[in-house]
């Protein structure tokens, strides 16, 4: 063969070429980088609905489906959308095309649930955004149970305290924690009162918001003292 021919006539080429394969192969393959989870390159954005008390089937027929629905028109390289409904939480993960602009489609989506929230649930919260690609999965699940704190308490801990110290890791993506509940009022009310006074539900839902009342207050200044004045209405 005329490789072996050429090897022949030029051996102190061939031994250079090998002295240099030698030496380069080792430190090629420290170098090179590797990645366990490679980047695919289909962006998504993932959007977490919040409404306690809303079981799963209400949750995919009045939210979910209904911003699914108007999402292609206001959010621009949409591919599909895959949601997932819980109770009192959504998840809907919006996959786009490989040339999509996300940083633009997560503030047209932004924009698009702030305004169409108008048709969902009174007292639905703007979603929370998270962006990724599809190759991005979960690496950490962390759970919290403690035999002397109230399912409230521990949902207050992991959203307030755990959230925030995991915030200052590179990288990481911060969803809302799942389970637990979030402190609220009930009220029981009694229909047949009620409809007696001509009131309906939402009139006593009105009235508890327009209660619900943040005062700001300020300072006296009596003598060489100045004093914090806290009204009724402000926190203790």
């Amino acid at each position: 063969m005329w490789i072996v021919r050429v090897a022949l006539s030029r051996p102190y080429t061939f031994l250079v070429m090998a002295a240099v394969l030698l030496i380069m192969g080792p430190l090629t393959i420290v170098n090179t980088p590797t990645d366990i989870f490679p980047n695919i390159g289909i962006p998504v954005i993932s959007m977490i609905w919040n409404y306690a008390g809303l079981p799963a089937r209400e949750m995919a027929n009045r939210i979910t489906a209904n911003f699914e629905r108007v999402l292609p028109v206001v959010v621009n390289g949409v591919d599909h959308v895959d949601s997932t409904n819980l109770n009192g939480v959504a998840v809907s993960k919006i996959f786009f095309h490989p040339d999509a602009n996300v940083p633009l489609a997560m503030s047209q989506a932004a924009a698009g649930a702030n305004y169409y929230m108008r048709n969902f649930p009174p007292g639905t919260t703007p979603p929370l955004l998270l962006t990724y690609n599809a190759s991005s999965v979960p690496v950490v699940q962390l759970a919290l149970s403690s035999k002397t704190l109230t399912e409230q308490a521990l949902y207050d801990t992991a959203n307030i305290y755990v959230r925030s110290q995991l915030s200052s890791v590179a990288g990481a993506s911060l969803p809302y924690p799942y389970g637990g509940k979030q402190r609220q009022v009930q009220v029981d009310l009694n229909a047949q009162a009620l409809q007696s006074y001509g009131l309906s539900a939402q009139d006593v839902q009105n009235a508890i918001i327009s209660q619900n009342l943040i005062i700001p207050s300020g300072t006296e200044k009596i003598g060489e003292y100045e004093y914090v004045v806290l009204l009724n209405g402000s926190g203790s």
